[in-house]
């Protein structure tokens, strides 16, 4: 079956952490959408900030979608993930009841100034042209490695997941920061100081949808020897694009 003119359109590229977290709630949910290739930072006729993209999302940044059921243009990956579910009652992946919610919600606001941090390891081997400071990398290190501490003896010390024993929009928003620097991906960080985060790891990986979604990163592979040039870069978005639409037209049936 083909694309519907009602689908859900998200903009944005596989390699983006936060669009990765958004197509891993659609697929979770099998919630066919459209993606548009949306280059992070460039003016140009797909970039995001191009003046057409800022009008409709003045932020500028991915993942961005286009919901034609109800007209809404909406930015911000822990602002779409909870929108989603408002709308279609997935009340399994975010309760409805305060207590429950708010636990998620806790976790969703904590992640920017920390699990965020994740990050911050692999910029400086993608975008060399960025010149991240040793010190910023370190700082990065350093808050990633709390936040962790923490993810170790509170959340996932009370709990199989991060906001109790079912996976939610938190497991989906925090895995793919934290994920991505695995020894099977970018291979960016020791998590053996951490079981319960290691424990947890796994139990994201049996997870509906993860491998769909970390197509990119198993196509780009170890780089914490060696850089992957822009070609590299591309090639992986573009083939875990083709895996994808594979995927999503198994959903449309």
């Amino acid at each position: 079956m083909t694309a519907g003119d009602n689908e859900l359109v998200l903009y944005g590229v596989p390699f983006s952490q936060p669009v990765r977290a958004v197509m891993w709630l659609c697929i979770y949910k099998r919630l066919p959408f459209q993606m548009v290739l949306t280059n992070p930072g460039s003016k140009g006729e797909t970039g995001s900030r191009n003046p057409d993209y800022l009008a409709r999302y003045p932020g500028g940044t991915i993942p961005s979608i286009h919901d034609p059921e109800t007209g809404l243009d909406l930015s911000e990956a822990h602002a779409i993930m909870p929108y989603l579910c408002n709308k279609n009652g997935w009340t399994d992946v975010y309760p409805d009841a305060p207590d429950a919610r708010a636990k998620v919600d806790w976790i969703l606001h904590f992640h920017h100034r920390n699990l965020r941090e994740a990050s911050g390891l692999v910029a400086p081997k993608i975008r060399k042209d960025l010149d991240i400071p040793e010190a910023a990398q370190t700082r990065s290190r350093a808050t990633l490695t709390a936040a962790l501490q923490a993810m170790e003896d509170v959340w996932l010390s009370r709990g199989r997941f991060l906001a109790g024993d079912n996976v939610t929009i938190a497991d989906f928003g925090a895995y793919v920061e934290v994920g991505q620097l695995q020894p099977r991906f970018t291979n960016l960080y020791d998590f053996s100081p951490f079981p319960n985060v290691q424990r947890w790891l796994n139990d994201m990986q049996a997870t509906e949808g993860h491998d769909d979604v970390h197509e990119v990163l198993a196509r780009l592979g170890d780089i914490s020897e060696q850089a992957p040039d822009m070609d590299t870069i591309k090639s992986a978005n573009k083939g875990a694009l083709q895996a994808l639409n594979a995927k999503l037209a198994d959903i449309r049936g």
